[in-house]
């Protein structure tokens, strides 16, 4: 074997790149002093692109395809040195193959909540989660971005930073368009769509593009969760008043024991209450009618009277009773008399009530004859 022979066979003939990782954006093509030899075969399959970076600048980007490494197929290295000597001298290079294939099933989501200001509800406190994609859509731009000299660059050094970027235009996009916060579920792919269109300038800056942005869930703190599940209860039951009284009876019957028994109780007055309001829709010419009639008032309370004589109190006595003592004569114009109510002690003359007991007695009787 001659000399030549022996240098040609030290160096690689085929470069190529198989990822099984799943995750993995950009490996770097490993060799001993980066020596790629004049005329090697780079291998590019679909889904990546092979960047040539020589002396740290970027040289040339390869897309899917069978390459000769020769000066007629890399016109942009035809400067470089060593390949007129006779045993095809290597050139020292660094080769980066590109994953431009889809990153599926990303997560994003907001760590804090976002303040909006609802047309309804005023201003509330939003979370929202969603996935996404990304594809690296410019190899030499990401390489020379984000990438730099890293030998092998995963989706993990990068998702974050997209997160950020999601967010912050979520949360931009989700207060100007001022959509209820009743209507969001309904909006979520246009949403979606307004946070990608909006990102992508960013987001091309990095030499990416985001296909697909998908918002899955725009939530509410719990408290106002628990409040609009208690309008949506209200709702069904109707008025602040029925509302009230559903409220009463879920109380009811979480107290058990006694408190069923209570509601048992209520739903019976309540069914009479209704069985009674039926009967008298229904009229006296109803199917089953009943009368129903109304109590007489109570009695109205006959007074009572205090007597006053020679610095004593009698009585008590009805109206009835002093009348008889006027025929008696134990009663007079002049008795002083009091009676609940009253103020003081008054003259029975003075009282009209007791006045008419002193005009209907019987003039006295005429003398004998």
């Amino acid at each position: 074997m001659g000399i030549l022979d022996f240098l040609s066979g030290q160096f690689i003939d085929v470069i190529h790149w198989t990822d099984d990782t799943r995750d993995t954006m950009v490996w770097r093509f490993e060799r001993e002093g980066h020596e790629i030899k004049y005329g090697a075969k780079l291998t590019v399959r679909e889904g990546q692109a092979a960047v040539f970076v020589h002396e740290g600048q970027l040289a040339d980007v390869f897309t899917p395809g069978l390459y000769m490494l020769e000066t007629n197929n890399m016109p942009i290295m035809t400067s470089l040195q060593h390949w007129d000597h006779g045993f095809k001298s290597p050139f020292k290079s660094e080769i980066y193959f590109v994953n431009t294939t889809r990153f599926n099933d990303l997560k994003w989501g907001t760590k804090n909540p976002i303040i909006v200001r609802d047309p309804e509800f005023g201003p509330v406190r939003l979370r929202a989660f969603g996935t996404y994609s990304v594809k690296v859509s410019d190899p030499a731009h990401f390489l020379t971005e984000i990438v730099g000299t890293d030998g092998e660059f995963t989706m993990d050094e990068i998702s974050y930073q997209i997160r950020n970027i999601i967010v912050q235009e979520f949360s931009r996009s989700i207060a100007m368009s001022k959509i209820p916060i009743l209507d969001m579920a309904a909006n979520t792919r246009e949403l979606g769509k307004l946070v990608s269109a909006e990102i992508s300038a960013t987001i091309a800056e990095y030499g990416l593009s985001i296909p697909e942005l998908y918002v899955e869930n725009v939530s509410l703190p719990p408290a106002v969760e628990a409040v609009l599940d208690k309008r949506s209860s209200m709702g069904l039951v109707g008025d602040l008043n029925q509302y009230t009284q559903f409220q009463a009876a879920e109380a009811l019957g979480r107290d058990g024991g006694a408190g069923a028994a209570m509601q048992a109780g209520l739903g019976a007055g309540l069914g009479m209450q209704i069985g009674q309001a039926a009967a008298a829709q229904a009229g006296p010419w109803g199917p089953r009618a009943t009368a129903v009639q109304t109590p007489p008032p109570p009695p109205v309370a006959d007074k009572v009277w205090h007597l006053a004589e020679n610095g004593q109190t009698k009585g008590p006595f009805s109206k009835a009773a002093l009348g008889r003592m006027t025929s008696d004569g134990a009663l007079t114009r002049e008795t002083l008399v009091w009676t609940p109510g009253q103020d003081g002690w008054i003259k029975a003359n003075d009282v009209d009530e007791l006045a008419q007991l002193f005009t209907v007695m019987p003039p006295p009787p005429p003398p004998a004859s």
